[in-house]
């Protein structure tokens, strides 16, 4: 059987080689000489994850020309951004673990957390305007403005415990999606001066994006393979997903309203987490993630199959099946 690590390895491929080289441009723009800052970035490139973020940027520029240094530019301002976001997210969901390792706040606490995540954006911003990369600027400054809303707009609908579908799909395809949009996006505009082929790779990331994040809150309700229990996150926090709202779309007034004074009352109650999860598989709510998981998945590779051939092509259409078939 094919391991994940495999997987990636055959999709890095046709990238190989700038991949390698993309992460020393990454380690050159993480230097700090504030001997504490300096110590925490290093520790943050060891314990760095697939990195398919600047895949995305690479294979998108490879799809449509040759790698550029504004290629580099950009995956480099990509996985700054990516990084100080996941560091702010820790802070805020006061998490401990981060990719199997302790997160920055568990080690350093939250303000120097808050601090490094800072530090990281303004590199970002100092990236491009050193390499003269104001398009590039133009295009993580809008990502990033839109991250912040879809992550204020979720907190705001746990609160109310009221959200439709509509609303679901705005929230992820602010707080996830149009990240990996701009990874393609930028990628693409890093070989290419066509607006209609680099908006047409926007939106090729923003499916790939939002069928992502939907197999993500599928996992809340599915069991771990380490803990075999399902983690059920979402619940202990108040986040209404995909599987929860169909299912509570799709229930008697009377269930809908037990189910919901059990999340706002009795959220991180093993029992509750429980009894959420059952309703949910009972009424198939997971069953109808997938199906919306698989339609955006699809309007994604049609996008690209109106591309030419190649092996970046290849790469991507792995990539962006693996995104809906990896185990965690």
């Amino acid at each position: 059987m094919e391991t994940c690590v495999s997987k990636i390895e055959k999709i890095r491929y046709p990238i190989s080689e700038e991949m390698k080289k993309f992460e020393q441009f990454f380690k050159f723009y993480m230097k700090s000489k504030v001997p504490i800052l300096d110590g925490i970035t290093n520790y943050i490139i060891r314990c760095n994850g697939k990195q398919m973020r600047p895949m995305f940027v690479f294979l998108s520029a490879k799809l449509s020309g040759e790698i550029t240094p504004s290629t580099y530019v950009a995956a480099s301002l990509i996985e700054l951004l990516h990084t100080a976001s996941l560091i702010h997210d820790d802070v805020v969901d006061e998490s401990n673990e981060r990719r199997g390792s302790l997160s920055i706040n568990a080690l350093w606490k939250s303000k120097i957390a808050v601090l490094v995540g800072d530090f990281l954006l303004s590199k970002a911003v100092l990236t491009a305007v050193d390499n003269e990369e104001y398009g590039l600027l133009k295009i993580v400054s809008s990502a990033i403005r839109e991250m912040v809303e879809g992550e204020l707009l979720q907190i705001q609908k746990s609160r109310t415990l009221n959200i439709t579908q509509e609303e679901y799909f705005e929230i992820i395809r602010k707080k996830t999606a149009v990240l990996i949009a701009a990874c393609t996006s930028s990628g693409t505009r890093s070989v290419c001066d066509d607006k209609e082929v680099i908006s047409k790779m926007h939106l090729f990331g923003e499916n790939v994006g939002i069928a992502f994040q939907i197999k993500d809150d599928i996992f809340d309700f599915q069991q771990d393979g380490k803990t075999g229990k399902p983690a059920g996150i979402d619940i202990k926090e108040k986040k209404l997903t995909l599987p929860l709202i169909y299912s509570l779309e799709n229930t008697s007034k009377s269930d809908k309203r037990n189910i919901l004074r059990m999340i706002d009352k009795h959220n991180k109650k093993s029992k509750t987490i429980k009894e959420v999860i059952d309703f949910v598989t009972q009424n198939k709510g997971i069953e109808y993630a997938c199906e919306k998981m698989a339609e955006y998945k699809n309007k994604a590779l049609k996008i690209l199959s109106e591309f030419s051939g190649n092996a970046a092509k290849t790469s991507l259409i792995e990539l962006v099946n693996y995104s809906t078939i990896r185990e965690r």
